[in-house]
């Protein structure tokens, strides 16, 4: 007769709140442990004062990362303040910036402060986005421009600035934050199909260029998700028509966009790199 003493990893356990952890398990004493898929590591999340930067930021510091943070405007300042004693009080370093990820001079600062604050970075997600909706006829260049400005150029920004540090750790995850809307366009949303889309492109190029170093970059292309962008959506005849084109029929919470995040963070994903993930409920495919 042996004994024989197996330890099995990747055990997915989702409990009522929708939050998932990763146990091992030894079958001989039958006790389970708890293991956080970020421990230890330092991630950058631009925008993250509200919607899905905000619930990306906790789910990273459930996991055990080490959070640093961005936020705008000045009437954010109290909310992202709230954010970092909330992630702070899950026993991990964290800490709230207020920078324009739109600005070239402004990420720069800014990742110099966190490598100085935090030594180094493993993970950045560039979440910061807004939307500019009107039809093509009224867009202005200005409107077009502001648009690509925070939701592309910002993209290029972060992702020229983290990558020095993940080239000589050799390791490293880009997360850049698409839309459905830029693999799938629509009317009145020309201006963020076209930044969205773009930074698609963006990802597999930088994917292809960084490979060999060890890092990896992907996309997420959320569908429509219930933040303070899409409130006009929730309700009345607008919403029914958007939840009756997913075949889900809801629409995302930002936790749902976090929970994929997460997994192109952590070493789950250690071998998907260029590719964008449609987060979207089935209203692309």
């Amino acid at each position: 007769m042996y004994e024989i003493n197996i330890k099995i990893i990747g055990l997915i356990y989702i409990n009522s709140d929708d939050h998932f952890f990763v146990y091992t398990m030894w079958p001989k004493n039958n006790k389970y442990q708890h293991m956080k898929l970020l421990e230890g590591k330092v991630a950058i999340v631009t925008g993250a004062a509200r919607g899905i930067g905000e619930a990306v930021a906790i789910k990273f510091a459930e996991h055990g990362a080490h959070v640093a943070f961005t936020y705008v405007s000045d009437s954010s300042t109290e909310k992202a303040k709230a954010l970092e004693v909330k992630l702070q009080a899950m026993g991990v370093k964290a800490k709230a910036y207020q920078s324009n990820a739109g600005e070239f001079a402004a990420c720069e600062a800014f990742v110099a402060d966190v490598l100085k604050e935090f030594g180094t970075v493993d993970i950045c997600v560039n979440n910061a986005g807004i939307s500019k909706d009107n039809l093509l006829l009224r867009m202005t260049p200005e409107q077009f421009e502001e648009v690509i400005k925070v939701n592309l150029n910002s993209v290029f920004y972060m992702t020229k600035q983290i990558i020095k540090p993940m080239m000589k750790a050799r390791s490293g995850s880009i997360i850049n934050m698409s839309s459905v809307i830029g693999e799938m366009g629509n009317a009145g949303q020309s201006s963020y199909a076209a930044s969205k889309a773009g930074v698609i492109g963006f990802t597999k190029s930088v994917a292809k260029e960084l490979g060999s170093r060890n890092i990896r970059c992907n996309a997420i292309a959320p569908g429509f998700v219930e933040t303070d962008m899409t409130s006009y959506l929730k309700e009345g005849e607008a919403a029914d028509k958007y939840k009756a084109g997913i075949p889900l029929g809801r629409f995302a919470s930002a936790e749902d966009i976090a929970n994929v995040t997460l997994f192109l963070a952590s070493d789950l994903s250690s071998y998907v790199t260029g590719q964008t993930i449609s987060a979207c409920g089935g209203l692309n495919m």
